[in-house]
């Protein structure tokens, strides 16, 4: 890290921003402006899966005349997920202490940052939740809301999880717990990768809460949403939670029997 890092919070460290991209020249430039306007000391890493549009070439320009913007060129479209991990991978190798997602589209609002950096002062996993009091969701077709609170509520159910929006993008990961996740085996993508990473964070036991965040739906482009995102998601969240009961009913079966004394 060099001495022109801003430090938000000296218990929380540097914070950086991973922000996948495929074809969102028209949104790039704009999502970074209002992230520096919100948090002007953060740093902002694009990973572009060599969009055909020239996102990769805006994100380089923008790097150029910025030393808060980092640019990350990837070959092919390989999936959100693989997207995020490799970010995660370039922040800790460097020593961000936070480690942020976001989508480059305007549906998550840079504005609501903040108070997930604060409440990161008392968690290790923070989700920007559309679903807790004072969160909202804004021009999103009904079809998508009913998909996003079916597979909450299914997650929920499926893994015994308290988190009303575990299916959120928008989320800041204390760096130390990132390391305990074993990002290699992260094999997911799209809508099931939150989940999996979420449950993960939960599993090790680790507090996470969240915070209301209001998501809009994207004015540019087209959503990277798809049937077989979907599909994945109830599946591996299906997986997740037999193998959750099955290890639940062999703690219980294998559990010592007390005896009453004489």
């Amino acid at each position: 890290m060099t001495d022109q890092q801003a430090q938000p919070d000296r218990e929380l460290g540097p914070v950086l921003v991973v922000i996948p991209t495929y074809n969102e020249r028209d949104n790039i430039g704009t999502i970074v402006k209002r992230l520096h306007v919100a948090l002007p000391d953060v740093h902002a890493l694009v990973v572009d899966d060599g969009s055909p549009d020239g996102t990769g070439d805006v994100a380089d320009e923008m790097a150029a005349a910025d030393e808060r913007v980092h640019v990350m060129h990837r070959t092919e479209k390989a999936g959100l997920g693989a997207a995020y991990v490799a970010g995660f991978g370039w922040a800790l190798e460097r020593g961000y202490g936070v480690v942020v997602e976001m989508d480059a589209d305007g549906s998550h609002a840079p504005e609501d940052l903040p108070r997930m950096l604060d409440a990161l002062n008392d968690a290790e996993l923070v989700l920007g939740s559309r679903y807790v009091p004072g969160g909202s969701v804004v021009n999103w077709p009904v079809h998508r809301q009913l998909i996003s609170r079916v597979g909450n509520l299914y997650s929920r159910l499926a893994l015994g999880a308290r988190e009303k929006d575990i299916t959120g993008g928008f989320r800041a990961f204390r760096a130390d717990v990132l390391r305990e996740l074993n990002l290699h085996t992260v094999a997911s993508q799209g809508y099931c990768f939150q989940i999996d990473l979420a449950w993960r964070v939960i599993e090790l036991g680790h507090r996470v809460v969240e915070v209301p965040i209001t998501f809009t739906e994207r004015e540019i482009g087209q959503s990277k949403m798809s049937g077989n995102i979907v599909r994945e998601a109830l599946w591996r969240v299906t997986k997740w939670g037999a193998r959750r009961r099955l290890t639940q009913l062999r703690d219980l079966v294998s559990k010592p029997k007390t005896t009453v004394g004489s």
